[in-house]
């Protein structure tokens, strides 16, 4: 999943409550969330506490901030309530029972022996361009991680993978979302192009892959062919 930004939905909170129910009939291992949950306040939030945590996966959900959860861009811009914002905010996704990855790594473990595998999860805080806010930090996130595992990055806009993870890291799967492709999708075109070199959906190259959603909702609330998504995906080990 990717970019509820929650606020919006403030007069249609039915819509969460069907977001959440279809989440949980994939029957998902592990969700993640790639940013953005909500516009300008932590407050957003509060309405959807109960909902939000009936999501459930076997092996935990995992999120990251996007640029929107800094909770910056509301007009209080004083470095008080913006820290408040953002402490409120990464309280209540404990509370929901999400694992906020800032900068962190989490190893999820199947099977014992020789047939036992592991995937080590990345999150990083949001890395962007100007005007964004850039607070991620890639190789603090991956310490301690050795080469040649199976690694899942989660970082909120995908412009990072070109930049800082592509022929720079053994990162074999990228998960973003950030670009909504501007909300506006006619067949294979969007006004995203102009913005991003990869907006929405898979790209390969170089043996890492990277997959961007469209995400779920918008500071404004409308979409037209770029309409809201959750992403399903399967992994499949090799067999040796």
């Amino acid at each position: 999943m990717s970019d509820i930004h929650i606020g919006t939905f403030l007069q249609n909170q039915k819509f969460i409550h069907r977001l959440v129910d279809c989440v949980n009939a994939q029957k998902p291992d592990i969700i993640v969330f790639t940013g953005d949950l909500v516009n300008v306040s932590a407050n957003e939030v509060i309405p959807f506490m109960k909902t939000l945590n009936k999501m459930h996966a076997t092996d935990g959900i995992f999120s990251v901030m996007g640029n929107h959860d800094y909770c910056e861009y509301g007009e209080d811009k004083s470095v008080g309530n913006i820290i408040r914002n953002q402490n409120i905010l990464q309280y209540m996704e404990e509370k929901i029972g999400w694992k906020l990855l800032n900068n962190q790594n989490v190893t999820i473990s199947r099977g014992e022996g020789q047939r036992k595998s592991a995937i080590y999860l990345i999150g990083v805080e949001n890395i962007s361009r100007p005007p964004f806010p850039n607070y991620g930090d890639l190789k603090r996130a991956m310490e301690g991680l050795e080469k040649g595992t199976f690694k899942i990055l989660l970082s909120h806009d995908p412009s990072h993978w070109r930049r800082g993870v592509l022929h720079q890291t053994d990162i074999a799967l990228t998960l973003s979302g950030h670009t909504h492709a501007g909300q506006v999708k006619i067949g294979k075109f969007s006004p995203a192009k102009w913005a991003y070199n990869e907006w929405g959906g898979k790209y390969t190259e170089g043996g890492s892959m990277l997959y961007v959603s469209l995400g779920i909702g918008g500071t404004v609330p409308f979409r037209f062919g770029a309409w809201p998504e959750i992403n399903v995906i399967t992994l499949r080990r090799k067999e040796s």
